[in-house]
């Protein structure tokens, strides 16, 4: 009995020049629906997460009371939306001017510095001559003032003259141009107090770079140093160290001379201190 010849295996299709290029075109237009569908599905997704914006329809006034609130209740982040929201929604007018200072002072209590400097020294390039412009001052003196200090020196106080003065130097700076510009200011005799401290700061932390010079037998260096605080500090405490490692540099150095100066102003200004007797019983080997 003949056994049934196998089915032969099925070929490929063999297509002409024109059905290959409507097969092409047929993939083509699948791909671009597919695509268009992603699109779609993508856009809907994101608007289905978007959460509608509850300020859509607020006025000015609205926005501002609100960001107020947010801000004297310590939610700095939403009063800053708040006041963005109202500046560029009611550009004009004084509730954007307003929101303007407002924002720099949220930022300098949620602890950002450099953000609250910049939005001080925006509102008083928009608005030189503005009422608030003192208080501008005083913030961007207040930024610095604190720039640099953390949770930490609560913990493990720090003195503030070990610290980089470039903050403090800026802060003296700002104070300086708001008792210059505004006597007057209510915020004036702070700033002058702060003035004060921030003097005794940057004059101490230029003694402690004075001795470490004079530790390394760095004495020109050390010497310098010391003459810079005695022109530029007067008045301040750190004057007295000054003329002592003055007249210690100089007399390990073989200048005499000018030792015996800086000793001699440290006696008349300072009698009692101890660094005199410490100058004179200082033998050279």
């Amino acid at each position: 009995m003949d056994r049934p010849a196998p089915n032969p295996l099925p070929r490929a299709p063999v297509h002409g020049k024109a059905e290959s290029g409507a097969w092409l075109r047929r993939a083509e237009r699948a791909g671009a629906c597919l695509l268009l569908v992603m699109s779609v599905l993508a856009a809907g997704c994101e608007m289905w997460g978007r959460k509608a914006d509850p300020t859509k329809d607020w006025s000015a006034q609205q926005l501002y009371s609100s960001a107020k609130a947010r801000l004297e209740n310590g939610d700095y982040e939403t009063a800053i939306d708040y006041y963005g929201k109202l500046e560029s929604r009611y550009p004009f007018g004084p509730l954007a001017q307003q929101a303007q200072i407002e924002t720099a002072y949220a930022y300098y209590k949620s602890g950002e510095p450099a953000s609250a400097i910049a939005a001080a020294d925006r509102f008083l390039r928009m608005h030189p001559r503005h009422a608030s412009a003192d208080y501008a001052y005083y913030l961007k003196g207040l930024a610095n003032f604190n720039r640099g200090r953390n949770v930490l020196d609560v913990v493990l106080p720090q003195d503030p003259s070990a610290r980089d003065p470039g903050a403090a130097a800026q802060a003296f700076r700002d104070f300086e141009e708001l008792v210059r510009q505004y006597p007057d200011s209510r915020y004036a005799a702070d700033a002058t107090q702060r003035m004060v401290y921030l003097k005794n700061t940057v004059a101490q932390h230029e003694i402690h770079v004075a001795r470490y010079y004079l530790r390394r037998a760095a004495y020109v260096a050390a010497a310098n140093r010391a003459r810079y605080v005695v022109e530029r500090f007067q008045g301040t405490p750190s004057v007295a160290e000054a003329l002592v490692i003055m007249a210690t540099a100089y007399r390990v150095l073989g200048l005499d001379d000018l030792s015996a100066d800086a000793l001699r102003v440290l006696e008349v200004n300072f009698p009692n201190h101890p660094g005199v007797e410490s100058v004179q019983g200082l033998s050279i080997e």
